[in-house]
């Protein structure tokens, strides 16, 4: 049966269900499955996911951690190899902007999981939360990991994942997370402060780092060459941490 499986012979066998789903993945991909568990796991947030008798909620959460960090790292490479001259900040700043979570987001809608996870409720209603399609993604790209292996997941993102990003418009805008903490903090009432914890280095070269505290309590820490960039850096954590949309 085993060999059956990665003929992908056991396709012959899924129900009405399972061939529709896997008919979504072979648009999404390009390939089968091999595994059309894996992707039916993928597609189920922790909102629907069922319980077992010891308790553990079955849900994509482990495959969306197992995603995050494949697609982190695809990104890094192409990145790095992209723009080879270019400091750690820049690539580290637009890695940020290609998977925070509306861009997944947005990413997600556009490969087709909406429709998928529509397909699947048939007609139930389900409202998940507002990266629901960001978290599905990196748990489907988690799923083609274990399914594929890591040279065809690669594929997969670099081809018909980043065809959707406007990489050279994102760089060339730049957010001001210290404006939207602040705006925020105008909105919720907050107090926010910085606070210099660290300077590191000597006279000609510095690391500053950086807290950010709400309410007198700290929600992130930020680092950079000078304390306007380790601020930044600050709130740029402090968005992704607070759920701020930028």
């Amino acid at each position: 049966m085993k060999l059956f499986q990665q003929l992908g012979v056991h396709l012959l066998f899924l129900n009405k269900k399972d061939k529709r789903l896997a008919a979504s993945i072979k648009l999404m991909t390009g390939s089968k499955p091999f595994n059309i568990s894996l992707y039916r796991l993928a597609i189920t947030p922790a909102g629907l996911g069922e319980e077992t008798s010891q308790g553990f909620k079955i849900s994509n959460e482990r495959l969306e951690f197992l995603g995050d960090a494949i697609l982190g790292s695809v990104i890094a490479e192409h990145l790095f190899q992209k723009y080879p001259y270019r400091d750690e900040g820049f690539l580290t700043e637009t890695r940020s902007k290609l998977v925070n979570r509306e861009s997944l987001n947005q990413t997600g809608i556009k490969i087709g999981l909406r429709k998928v996870l529509d397909q699947e409720l048939e007609n139930r209603t389900f409202t998940g939360n507002k990266s629901l399609y960001g978290d599905m993604l990196e748990a489907f790209i988690g799923a083609t990991y274990l399914d594929h292996g890591y040279a065809f997941t690669k594929k997969f993102i670099l081809k018909r994942i980043l065809l959707h990003f406007d990489l050279e418009g994102m760089i060339a805008t730049t957010t001001n997370y210290k404006s939207k903490i602040i705006e925020w903090s105008q909105k919720e009432n907050k107090q926010v402060e910085f606070k210099v914890l660290h300077v590191h280095g000597n006279q000609r070269f510095k690391e500053f780092i950086v807290a950010l505290e709400v309410e007198n309590k700290e929600v992130s820490q930020g680092k950079g060459s000078t304390k306007k960039k380790a601020e930044q850096d600050a709130s740029k954590n402090a968005c992704e941490e607070l759920n701020i949309a930028t």
